[in-house]
């Protein structure tokens, strides 16, 4: 148990840290940008409890947010990630398998898996652009960014994933 919790909190540092020191500064064209700090949210076990995921989504989004001078915007996006991560598991994922499982490509399949991954990713940079724009006015570039850094993310943690699948 306590090996489990030093093992997230390394994530949780290391993510952190790749996030505000080298991936805020990635802007592909002028409108992608990785957020790969959100990999730590979708890789909780299935029978971790809601408040404790979102405890944990509200200190990840609030560290990102102190470092990269946001206010709040990180941790709410990444707190109602964490708020829908068990009801996007519970539909891609069949009922029998469910206990205890720990999202994964090698535990769900590689379909599934990027559904999870897609819908998930694509709600939180969602709202986490759309608190960042806080308008409405240019619409266009608003979707161009969260579309592009979906793409982005889920290249990124797919990579992490294939690489954590051979290691």
């Amino acid at each position: 148990m306590l090996v489990n919790y030093l093992h997230k909190i390394g994530w949780f540092i290391g993510l952190v840290l790749l996030q505000v020191l080298i991936l805020n500064n990635v802007h592909i064209a002028g409108y992608a940008t990785p957020f790969l700090y959100i990999y730590l949210i979708l890789k909780f076990e299935s029978d971790t409890p809601r408040n404790a995921l979102m405890l944990w989504a509200f200190f990840l989004g609030l560290a990102v947010d102190v470092f990269s001078d946001t206010p709040g915007m990180n941790a709410a996006a990444t707190v109602f990630l964490a708020f829908l991560c068990p009801v996007f598991l519970r539909l891609f994922v069949p009922r029998d398998t469910l206990d205890t499982l720990v999202p994964a490509i090698r535990t769900m399949g590689i379909l599934p898996f990027l559904k999870y991954l897609v819908v998930s990713v694509l709600i939180h940079h969602g709202l986490l652009l759309a608190l960042e724009f806080f308008s409405f006015a240019h619409i266009g570039t608003l979707l161009l960014r969260i579309v592009t850094s979906t793409l982005l993310t889920v290249t990124c943690i797919m990579a992490v994933e294939g690489i954590r699948k051979k290691g």
